[in-house]
């Protein structure tokens, strides 16, 4: 179905997405890089984690509660694995954080062909496809996983909340394959929370076994909503579980304290990321069949998977691709009627200009 949307000029957005991240005192810097953040989610079509969904999660567990400190540093912990950095993010915010980290660990795989950043006491990054996203165009394999804000999932065969919706992001430089970086990133819920709020704001309702409400019963209306579930059953539990275990590893707390303050006294209550980044060199076998390089074996194998038949299959970051092809033939980032009512209300927070819905064009898609 056909949807029409608002194009909104893209430094209009980030200016006010800034304006809105320096008003709860995040430094110029962070406030750029939320903005930024945002800006690629709304490009790629990550309505999900758009700057709404950003400021609200700052809102409920960052600037607005204890999970985040505007201008934080970033420290480092020693480490005897020159390829393994250890980071305290001070509870900065998570953007800031996940772009310094892809950055270092892509500095370390350039070095020693593969690079990887725990982060311990961190607030949320939102969208980790975009991290992966950005890396792989600019020539490396990239992973991350962090544990979300909440724990809103209930395991597998249980009845109470006790998982994050601990999404995985890995990035492949495809671009002259397939014309754009094949991005795998999912929460490893059946929906995000997000998507939850998404639909309540559009008026819609969600997907069967989706999540649960207050008394751990399905529901399809997100305003009944409380809990989620995994998807795949025990699969996406085990995907979920692995997020709580390395986090663990780095020195995360109990996932059901998580952002709960109240609950976490003199215990932890923060998020905890990993990256890592590969440089394609650092895994060349070299040994590719008839006299193929590595990019051009890469090509042979998507194209493999993709015959037989299979020409209509689709590959994971290709809507994100699409998205961004209609971002940039409507020349600014697209909104919904009540995305553009949602940001004049940080507009009205910020103290900074209302959106006019009668200055934009529109699009429908």
């Amino acid at each position: 179905m056909s949807e029409t949307f608002y194009i909104v000029p893209e430094k209009q957005h980030n200016d006010l997405i800034a304006a809105a991240y320096q008003h709860r005192g995040f430094h110029a810097d962070e406030a750029a890089e939320g903005a930024r953040f945002c800006a690629e989610a709304t490009r790629h079509g990550i309505r999900t984690h758009n700057g709404l969904k950003a400021l609200h999660l700052d809102h409920l567990f960052g600037s607005g509660s204890k999970g985040c400190v505007p201008g934080a540093q970033i420290q480092e912990i020693p480490s005897r694995f020159p390829a393994a950095k250890i980071w305290n993010a001070n509870k900065k915010l998570g953007q800031s954080t996940a772009y310094r980290a892809m950055d270092e660990a892509i500095r370390l795989a350039d070095k020693y062909g593969v690079g990887t950043v725990s982060v311990d006491n961190a607030f949320h990054y939102l969208w980790g496809g975009g991290y992966v996203m950005d890396a792989a165009r600019k020539g490396y394999i990239a992973y991350t996983n962090c544990t979300a804000a909440l724990a809103e999932v209930v395991p597998f065969g249980g009845k109470f909340p006790t998982l994050g919706t601990n999404p995985h992001s890995w990035g492949f430089p495809t671009t002259a394959a397939v014309g754009y970086p094949i991005v795998i990133d999912w929460a490893t819920s059946v929906v995000a929370m997000g998507r939850v709020q998404q639909l309540k704001r559009e008026g819609k309702t969600l997907p069967p076994l989706a999540a649960v409400d207050k008394d751990g019963n399905p529901t399809t209306d997100p305003n009944l909503a409380t809990s989620l579930l995994p998807f795949g059953a025990h699969k996406g539990y085990g995907l979920s579980l692995i997020n709580e275990i390395v986090g663990g590893f780095i020195g995360g707390s109990l996932p059901t304290i998580r952002n709960r303050w109240d609950q976490a006294a003199g215990d932890k209550g923060t998020c905890c990321f990993f990256f890592q980044v590969i440089h394609p060199d650092a895994i060349s076998g070299g040994a590719f069949a008839k006299g193929r390089n590595q990019a051009e074996n890469v090509k042979a194998v998507i194209a493999d998977v993709l015959g037989h038949g299979n020409e209509k299959s689709m590959l994971p970051g290709q809507l994100e691709a699409g998205w961004a092809k209609h971002t940039a033939a409507a020349g600014g980032l697209l909104f919904s009627k009540a995305e553009v009512e949602a940001f004049n209300e940080l507009a009205t927070e910020a103290k900074q200009p209302l959106w006019n819905l009668d200055s934009f064009k529109t699009v429908t898609l």
